[in-house]
């Protein structure tokens, strides 16, 4: 099903006449029902455009690089909007500070161009799922946002499996269903490295259909857990649904760390190369990772 603001991604570029802003956002998703706003309900977009929407004294809506699930954070979310004046970045930026909620925070305001779109202009996505292996679990500063799993987790089985991944593929196995979308995805990244107890997989792609990234951490911890074998994980790949065996790694260990955009001269470009079709054609081609 597409968002609420499906309709609003459609738009590439800017009115005419209006100037286009894009912000870099960073938040703790734990006590928000997801970024897409929903009536009555706590979201990133909700909380965010209500407040702009005051400052501004005009009404803000949000495109944002990737529609996070509830729980999910984010340290390098991208979104922009289009507004009637130029602001001043630098005072709207210390404005939305005092109006904010602690657990959102715009970390930078700037103009764009009048085809950059958060959206369809994104080349890749980078996610980071966090785990510690610590007997004692998460420490108390990072609960919000590391899981804790078993300690004698066999990290090597777990890159083996994460590489076989890598590359375009059908990830059907690995995503929520939603009619008309394509599950068709090119991983360009996924491995894992280790700091202590603290084990961070390292997730990047051109664009993740729903609960993909959760999904493929679920299939791989198995793996590094003894339950699976790196080939299992492989075969995923010849599903044509969602697999049943794949268990969904917890929402608050995941953020998203990043968004890459090419040069303002090959925004247009972008645009138009996202939206052709890859095997399936689809509103949500650039959704969420959570």
């Amino acid at each position: 099903m597409a968002s609420p603001d499906a309709a609003a991604d459609a738009r590439p570029e800017s009115d005419a006449g209006s100037v286009r802003v894009r912000l870099d956002i960073s938040y703790d998703g734990t006590d928000f029902l997801g970024w897409a706003r929903q009536p009555g309900l706590r979201t990133v977009q909700g909380v965010l455009e209500e407040a702009l929407s005051k400052v501004l004294r005009e009404p803000i809506q949000l495109t944002v690089a990737g529609r996070t699930d509830a729980g999910v954070h984010a340290e390098g979310q991208v979104a922009h909007f289009d507004t009637g004046a130029e602001p001043d970045a630098a005072k709207l930026l210390h404005r939305m500070a005092r109006f904010l909620p602690k657990d959102v925070r715009i970390t930078d305001i700037r103009l764009a161009p009048p085809e950059f779109d958060a959206r369809f202009s994104a080349i890749r996505r980078h996610y980071a799922y966090r785990l510690t292996t610590a007997p004692y679990g998460a420490e108390p500063l990072q609960a919000r946002s590391v899981v804790a799993c078993r300690h004698d987790v066999d990290l090597e089985a777990m890159r083996a499996a994460s590489q076989k991944l890598l590359g375009l593929h059908n990830f059907a196995a690995f995503c929520r269903r939603r009619d008309g979308a394509t599950t068709v995805r090119e991983l360009q990244r996924f491995d894992w490295e280790r700091d202590g107890d603290l084990l961070t997989a390292h997730v990047s792609a051109d664009a993740f259909c729903w609960s993909m990234v959760r999904s493929l951490v679920g299939a791989v911890l198995a793996v590094g857990e003894g339950r699976r074998t790196p080939d299992w994980v492989g075969g995923l790949l010849n599903e044509t649904e969602r697999s049943s065996s794949v268990t969904v790694a917890p929402a608050h260990g995941l953020s998203l760390i990043g968004v890459d955009y090419p040069d303002d001269s090959d925004l247009a470009a972008r645009n138009a190369q996202t939206r052709e079709m890859r095997s399936v054609p689809t509103v949500d081609d650039a959704c969420c990772g959570g």
